[in-house]
């Protein structure tokens, strides 16, 4: 019987959770690559084949319950009870307050959180099992509040508050729940709204690391590390915590 760890990353076509999935994967996890399109997950599986790792792509959408305890049931079928999640499954709809529809709050509502909540939830009886978890949620430095994008920072801040209240409740099971908070990644999603702004993306990124103490942008890795430690053995006592990955302090 294997006793290879499942892990399912969320959003992880590209970007932060394809970065996440290659690092746990190379960590010696088998990898449930997650996204809303399956065939999208086929560059970050292969890289991940081709490294000598374990993944398969899964189609789901995370704001659907359904699909998402589908995809949880192929998860368990294809790779083995998953006993990590990492929920970084991720949109943007950025306007002002008095620009904002109910549809674009909605809309980041239900995958950012609903998300969360629903792959978690079908994912926690699995941990519970092996009295053995590792709960990882992607927050952002938006949850301090930034402007045109009241939806995200709503989104982002309940992520801490979502985590901390799983901390609670499944730690007597030895799982943990901890959340990352980046700060200024180099990803496809701000180099959108660089272009959204009408900035170049290269001069965009060179203002934002002016304003970064460690004077540069982050990575998807920088991103892949912290979870990499949190989904550790070594981190079993380190749980409920908000780390501000963001080449400075934050909070």
């Amino acid at each position: 019987m294997s006793t290879q760890k499942t892990a399912i990353v969320t959003g992880a076509a590209r970007g932060i959770g394809a970065a996440v999935a290659k690092r746990l994967a190379d960590d010696g996890l088998a990898v449930a690559v997650l996204d809303l399109d399956a065939d999208a997950c086929a560059d970050t599986v292969k890289a991940i084949t081709d490294a000598g790792g374990k993944a398969v792509a899964v189609g789901a959408d995370v704001a659907d319950e359904a699909s998402v305890n589908a995809a949880v049931d192929k998860v368990v079928a294809e790779l083995g009870k998953p006993t990590v999640v990492v929920n970084n499954a991720g949109i943007t709809r950025d306007n002002l307050l008095f620009k904002m529809t109910v549809d674009d709050w909605d809309a980041v509502m239900a995958v950012h959180l609903r998300g969360a909540f629903n792959v978690t939830k079908a994912v926690q009886k699995y941990m519970v099992e092996a009295e053995w978890g590792r709960i990882v949620n992607l927050s952002s430095t938006s949850a301090l509040g930034n402007r045109g994008q009241v939806n995200y920072s709503a989104a982002k801040a309940g992520m801490q508050g979502f985590t901390k209240t799983l901390a609670i409740e499944l730690g007597r099971f030895g799982v943990t729940a901890n959340a990352i908070a980046p700060g200024f990644i180099e990803t496809e999603m701000t180099a959108a709204t660089a272009e959204r702004v009408g900035v170049p993306f290269e001069d965009f990124k060179r203002a934002a690391a002016g304003q970064i103490p460690v004077n540069r942008v982050g990575v998807p890795e920088d991103i892949a590390h912290t979870a990499s430690f949190f989904i550790s053995e070594g981190a079993g006592f380190v749980s409920g915590q908000v780390v501000y990955v963001a080449g400075g302090p934050k909070d």
